[in-house]
């Protein structure tokens, strides 16, 4: 059987008719008139005029619009009848190939893509894989991805974006104490004319690393301290932060030991140096304390501040002589006025 071929873009319109060779007839007469008749089909009909010299012209006609996407293919049979007795008939089959037209977008698989980075990833890390597809065929499926044309500077400076596989990867310092979270807008367009483009978002949240020392602000209130200062005297308050976040950002104050003094927490990150034992300036003069504040994250980060705390004076000593008795002898007839003991 014969095959005929017909390309037909999926863009015409329903009522286009596409002319077709007829049969021919060697026969004469009756016996050479034919008619035609097409099997069914939702998309096409046979349609057959006859013009001044009662010459058939055929052609197929176009019934609803066509839609490669679903149906790339279509088969048909037309079968030619003469009017002879007997009928004699004729039979083709006509491949119809539907052209493309881009009339897809490409899709993404996701409309969001969430990701988690921990802060600090080298650069070339990859972050995540973005991919669409387009049901369209040859250039008209090919895509390239792109940032969104209203992507702030700052996530062009931190992330990198591979037009033809859809990789993004890290370019720049990734900091959490900076930016918790990125949303970035990604496209992909076809090549085709004119372009279609499809759209997502990608949600990259920065995970916090412990990457920050504690810090350490102290504020003397009371030195130097009186040696009868009264046990719990404030005499300094400190005050302690860290940038990162959850264990990484709690931190915990220590001070040396072996001294009469302690700290207090107050408030969440504050304490008080407070006296805890009785003074006395002529025991020790000065104090050298060291306050440690460390950081729950694995390992932990701790910084260390000095405070000095000088002992004052106060008035708590009587005069005391190093003998409290004396014996003395004493010459007989001594001047008036010579010198006989010293203390």
């Amino acid at each position: 059987m014969a095959v005929k071929k017909l390309f037909i873009s999926e863009s015409r319109p329903p009522g286009s008719r596409f002319p077709l060779e007829g049969a021919s007839d060697a026969d004469i007469g009756a016996n050479s008139q034919l008619t035609y008749s097409l099997n069914s089909h939702e998309y096409f009909t046979l349609d057959v005029k006859r013009n001044d010299e009662e010459i058939k012209s055929l052609g197929l006609v176009l019934k609803k619009p066509l839609n490669r996407e679903d149906t790339p293919e279509h088969h048909l049979l037309i079968m030619a009848v003469d009017s002879g007795k007997p009928e004699l008939t004729g039979t083709t089959q006509l491949k119809i190939t539907i052209l493309d037209v881009n009339d897809n977008p490409p899709e993404f698989e996701r409309t969001v893509y969430k990701v988690r980075l921990f802060e600090n990833a080298p650069n070339g890390t990859l972050a995540v894989v973005v991919n669409a597809s387009d049901l369209d065929e040859g250039v008209n499926k090919d895509i390239v991805y792109s940032f969104n044309t209203d992507t702030s500077a700052d996530t062009l400076s931190k992330f990198h974006l591979d037009p033809v596989n859809g990789y993004i990867t890290v370019k720049g310092n990734i900091d959490f104490e900076e930016t918790k979270l990125y949303e970035i807008q990604v496209e992909a367009t076809d090549k085709g004319t004119p372009p279609m483009a499809g759209h997502c978002t990608v949600l990259v949240e920065i995970l916090d690393t412990n990457d920050n020392i504690p810090e350490l602000v102290i504020k003397s209130l009371s030195l130097p301290v009186l040696e009868d200062a009264p046990v719990g005297t404030v005499i300094a308050l400190i005050s302690v932060s860290d940038r990162d976040s959850g264990a990484n950002g709690q931190v915990t104050c220590t001070l040396t030991s072996h001294a009469p003094f302690k700290l207090v927490s107050t408030f969440r990150n504050y304490y008080s140096l407070v006296l805890d034992s009785a003074l006395d300036r002529e025991s020790m003069v000065n104090y050298e304390l060291v306050v440690t504040a460390r950081d729950g994250g694995s390992p932990s980060l701790s910084a260390t501040a000095s405070v000095s705390v000088e002992v004052a004076d106060v008035n708590d000593n009587a005069p005391a002589f190093a003998q409290p008795e004396y014996t003395v002898f004493v010459k007989e007839n001594n001047p008036p006025g010579c010198h006989i003991f010293t203390v």
